[in-house]
């Protein structure tokens, strides 16, 4: 057997077994739309800096969105489709239902901008435009700019049942973390730092609440953090009360995230247990000490979630019309 033969049995015995993974960039380039919309990505960026003053919920919004979208199916934008009389849609499973519609508008309003200059009229992807209104949300919050590789497209289907175990729920463990990130070809340094998305952004109290019980506070918080959640929370709260992730720079996209771990102060246990784990804790102290090295590690696990199961052929997707519904 010669070694290309071996090399693709080994291949496809890889791939029957479910090791090899989703990350696909062999096709997305940065100036993929060069040619028939030279300026998405200004345009892109005008309408989402337009959203954001208007409604500045819409960056934390968007930036779950685009890891929502990513994590189920791939970077292809299924998470934006509606349900139908017979398909419940990805965004109406339990896990999504608290996605901000903000977010949805985002990318909504950036695609009927660019649809808007004739040259550009259905050539660009709901889910590029997606990644880069990601890039443009963060930028706006004072995080880090950086080049977004072009060429998804998006997806054919949307299901509820498809997001059945691929999101992390805010109770995971770091081994949990890491399995299920590792699943979609992320490494633990990115999955660590893509969790400081929640440096921004709002949660429910119920996604807290067996944290902060009067007689079984999580002793992993801090005991003048716990109080303050109690306060805000209290036992019967209104199901749509909601806090800032981050209590001390909540608009701002910065290392903060890493500092409020370091100081018993995460809100999940999914985010204070990057801290109380001795095996990811240096790397939250490093970054907490050093914003310009996590902001690094922040853009090279973005460029690592864009590449998530993408799709770039056209047998797997297309360039929807309207984001919402299959054309």
């Amino acid at each position: 057997m010669g070694v290309g033969i071996r090399i693709l049995v080994a291949f496809l015995a890889l791939a029957a077994a479910g090791v090899v993974t989703t990350r696909c960039a062999a096709q997305l380039r940065q100036d993929y739309y060069a040619a028939v919309c030279p300026s998405v990505e200004s345009i892109v960026r005008d309408a989402v800096s337009k959203k954001v003053q208007e409604t500045p919920i819409a960056v934390g919004a968007t930036l779950r969105l685009f890891f929502h979208d990513c994590f189920v199916e791939g970077c292809d934008a299924s998470v934006i489709m509606v349900s139908t009389g017979n398909n419940t849609a990805e965004k109406d499973h339990p896990s999504n239902l608290s996605l901000a519609g903000d977010g949805f508008d985002t990318v909504i309003k950036a695609k009927a901008a660019v649809d808007a200059v004739p040259q550009c009229t259905n050539q660009v992807s709901c889910a590029d435009i997606l990644a880069m209104a990601t890039r443009d949300v963060i930028a706006l919050a004072g995080g880090p700019s950086y080049a977004v590789e072009l060429g998804r497209l998006d997806g054919l289907s949307s299901t509820s049942t498809s997001v059945d175990g691929k999101l992390p729920p805010p109770s995971f463990n770091l081994d949990q973390l890491t399995s299920l990130f590792a699943a979609n070809n992320l490494s633990q340094a990115d999955m660590i730092a893509l969790s400081a998305a929640h440096t921004v952004g709002f949660a429910h109290c119920s996604t807290f609440s067996d944290r902060i019980q009067p007689a079984s506070v999580d002793p992993t918080m801090d005991a003048g953090y716990a109080s303050e959640l109690q306060a805000a929370c209290p036992a019967g709260v209104d199901p749509n009360v909601a806090l800032e992730i981050d209590p001390i720079t909540p608009h701002a996209f910065d290392n903060q995230y890493f500092v409020n771990l370091v100081n018993g102060r995460g809100l999940f246990t999914s985010d204070q247990v990057l801290y109380s784990d001795t095996r990811s804790q240096p790397t939250v102290v490093a970054w907490s000490q050093n914003s310009s090295d996590f902001e690094q590690a922040f853009v090279a696990a973005m460029t690592n979630l864009g590449r998530v199961g993408v799709k770039t052929d056209p047998s797997q997707g297309n360039i929807r019309r309207d984001c919402a519904f299959l054309n």
